[in-house]
Parts: structure tokens; C-alpha cells; sequence
């Protein structure tokens, strides 16, 4: 079984300046994937990837273990880049390179850092064990229900709940869930679709059990530090 893991990090973070390698409660953002991809490969002796158009995060990224010969094309180096056009990239560029064809590719999001080895190796066995399914990817059970406590403008003018339903409470309207964008897994077949989209009829989720979110703006990188430098999630990443 062959695996790619991919470390997408591009350098051009408006929300969040040199958001990639800054460092949070000492350490390079990106170490912490890179130590996650790291501990999965230990275990199924997969490849690791980098994919940026930045040589501060390239050199970064040597620092502690990835070092790539890869550079991520300008024009996929755009804010209105998708990250499935990203990584189908760099997925074609080592196939070539290592001329081999790997049967699922992992993606761990640099942003978003609050997962562990327990997570990815438990995520990677639910797809494993369901041929049918396309790609996977990490949630956390939603906070706000469309079922229940989301609005939205209607056609005639006033607001309505997103979802209708008869639910008296929120407990017992469906189950909805956040992606968290921590990590994806997808089988190879997933980037011979012309245009993939991540959430499709043959997608699955992991869901975690602890805290999880992704670094969108300076006050989340300030409340993720927090949490990581006093001790204070409940899980080791």
C-alpha cells in the first residue's frame, strides 16, 4: 500500500502574516504537522510531501525533517487557489518523480494542528474499511443547528430556520457536524474526477472528540497558543 502525505503551506497568509512558520508556544506552525506526519509514516511507511512557493517555509520545513525539491507553480499560488488543484499538483509531480501510483493520499492542514497519531490512524481505518467511499475528512460536532437555531433570508423577504424540521429542542434534531479542515484522506480514483469536490455522495467524516479549529485570524492564532502553552487541551498533539 502506498501513501502520500501532503503538507500544503503557501506564503502568502493575508489573514494571518507568515501564519506557516510563526511561531506558536515556540515551535514553527508547521512543525507540528510535519511531527504528525512524521509519527503516521513511522507506521505504514508513507511519503511526505511539501508543497509551497515559499523558500522561508521550504528551509523551515528542512529544519525539522522535509526537505522537497518542489515548487508550487504561481499560478496555483493564488488566493483563489483550491486546495484540491493544489494537492492533485503535487500528487502528479511525485508519481512522476518516484514513478509509482499511490493508492491514498493525506492532507494535514498547516492550520489547523489540534489532532494527534490517534486521530489519523483511527480516520485512515474507516476509509480503509469502506471501498465505496471517495475521501474522509475531520469535524467536530457543530455548535449552532440549522435544524434548530440557524436562520436565513427567504424568498419572500423574511427569515427562516435553514433546515425545516419539527424539533422542540436541539437535542433531538440530526446530528450536524464543523469541518475543522485538520486532515483529509482521499483514494487515488478521487483526482481522476474532473473538477473533485471534497464533500460529494461518496465522502466520510471522522469525527473528534476533542477541540479542534482552524487559524483564520489573529485571535485564533492568540487562543491556540494560549490553550498549547498552558497546558490547557486535553489531549496530547
Amino acid at each position: 500500500m502506498e501513501i502520500l502525505i501532503t503538507l500544503c503551506a503557501r506564503g502568502g497568509s493575508k489573514g494571518i502574516p507568515g501564519k506557516n512558520i510563526r511561531l506558536i508556544n515556540g515551535i514553527p506552525l508547521i512543525a507540528y504537522s510535519i511531527a504528525h506526519a512524521n509519527a503516521f509514516s513511522s507506521k505504514y511507511k508513507a511519503d511526505i510531501a511539501l508543497s509551497t512557493d515559499s523558500d522561508d517555509i521550504r528551509s523551515v520545513a528542512k529544519f525539522y525533517g522535509v526537505e522537497t525539491d518542489y515548487i508550487r507553480p504561481e499560478n496555483i499560488s493564488l488566493d483563489s487557489t483550491g486546495k484540491m488543484e493544489t494537492i492533485s499538483h503535487i500528487l502528479n509531480f511525485e508519481e512522476n518523480k518516484k514513478n509509482k501510483k499511490y493508492d491514498f493520499i493525506i492532507d494535514l492542514d498547516i492550520s489547523s494542528p489540534l489532532r494527534n497519531l490517534e486521530d489519523l490512524l483511527k480516520g485512515f481505518e474507516i476509509i480503509r474499511n469502506d471501498e465505496e467511499a471517495m475521501n474522509l475528512f475531520s469535524v467536530n460536532p457543530a455548535q449552532r443547528n440549522p435544524y434548530f437555531n440557524m436562520v436565513e433570508k427567504k424568498n419572500n423577504g423574511y427569515f427562516g430556520l435553514v433546515k425545516e424540521g419539527n424539533f422542540l429542542t436541539r437535542q433531538s434534531a440530526p446530528d450536524i457536524y464543523d469541518l475543522n479542515a485538520s486532515f483529509y484522506f482521499f483514494r487515488r480514483r478521487f483526482f481522476d474526477q474532473i473538477n473533485p469536490k471534497t464533500i460529494n455522495d461518496k465522502s466520510l467524516i471522522f469525527v473528534m472528540k476533542h477541540i479542534c479549529f482552524d487559524l483564520d485570524h489573529p485571535i485564533d492564532f492568540e487562543f491556540m497558543e494560549y490553550l498549547i502553552s498552558n497546558n490547557k487541551l486535553d489531549f496530547n498533539i
